[in-house]
């Protein structure tokens, strides 16, 4: 205050800053988001914090809904369909996909309405919105490690060894990420205008589910769909982790190649697009 008092003394003006909207196609200032790291760690604990606070099983859910499932997919699937496993316990085989299927699932559910959700935040403060709904993806690895344990343990039960491609996970769950917050983003973006987008999401992970090789092998697809097989980043992950963690049949290079292109051009778009609507959010949500 003195400060200032002096400055207005000798006729010196204060440094002004002036905030203005945005305009066109702006740049992802990814420098930015550095900056507000601390906000981004606070706001994915803050989430994990939430989703269990009051209730009776705790972070146990995590594990209780993949295996529900599983048992759900073995039952119908695996001895009522008799569906093919590739050699492989149906019990271990799903499983290992139902947990990339888990952690793009609840990323996609929560980023897809995580800016409607933080509108008093968004209201009152400045800071990268593209915190909020990243924010809410990395919450999710939190599930993800503890069902990888669960999955641990069934392994151990069939007597699995991963083989030397399991070094290869981490990228298949790099796409996993990738891909649910490319949709995220879009989703988190246009929620914000139309909040049909909340009863969407639901109804399109349900599909997307039975549309990716979770409770079946992608062996049993015909060829002349391959092509657009390809286009779903989570074939090619299911497939992916089934290969690195119980030496099935490995998903094809080109399919890799198809999936990794879509991701990433969805996340691109998908991020241009969020910071271009940013500016409107403190106005419509």
């Amino acid at each position: 205050m003195s400060a200032f008092v002096e400055q207005a003394a000798v006729g010196v003006e204060p440094p002004l800053t002036v905030i203005e909207p945005s305009v066109g196609w702006m740049s992802l200032r990814l420098k930015e988001l550095w900056a507000y790291r601390e906000l981004f760690y606070f706001l994915a604990w803050r989430d994990v914090k939430v989703r269990y606070k009051q209730t009776a099983l705790g972070i146990a859910w995590v594990v209780v809904q993949p295996v529900v499932q599983m048992i759900l997919f073995t039952a119908v699937f695996g001895h009522v369909a008799k569906l093919p496993s590739q050699g492989v316990p149906y019990p271990l085989f799903t499983f290992a996909a139902l947990l990339p299927w888990t952690l793009f699932s609840g990323a996609l559910a929560r980023a897809g309405i995580s800016v409607v959700g933080s509108a008093q935040l968004i209201s009152k403060i400045y800071f990268p919105r593209l915190i909020i709904p990243l924010s809410a993806v990395l919450a999710n690895l939190v599930d993800f490690a503890v069902s990888v344990l669960v999955l641990a343990a069934l392994m151990a039960y069939y007597g699995y060894v991963p083989p030397l491609a399991a070094v290869t996970l981490p990228l298949f769950v790099l796409l996993t990420i990738v891909t649910a917050v490319g949709v995220g983003l879009w989703f988190g973006a246009l929620n914000v205008r139309y909040r049909d987008i909340g009863y969407i999401i639901p109804f399109l992970l349900q599909v997307w589910m039975f549309a990716s090789p979770i409770a079946y092998s992608s062996t049993l697809i015909s060829h002349s769909y391959a092509w657009v097989y390809s286009l779903n980043p989570i074939a090619t992950v299911a497939d992916g982790f089934r290969w690195s963690l119980l030496g099935t049949a490995p998903p094809q290079l080109t399919n890799v190649v198809s999936s990794v292109s879509v991701a990433v051009v969805v996340a691109v778009t998908g991020a241009f697009y969020f910071r271009r609507l940013e500016k409107t959010f403190a106005d419509v949500v």
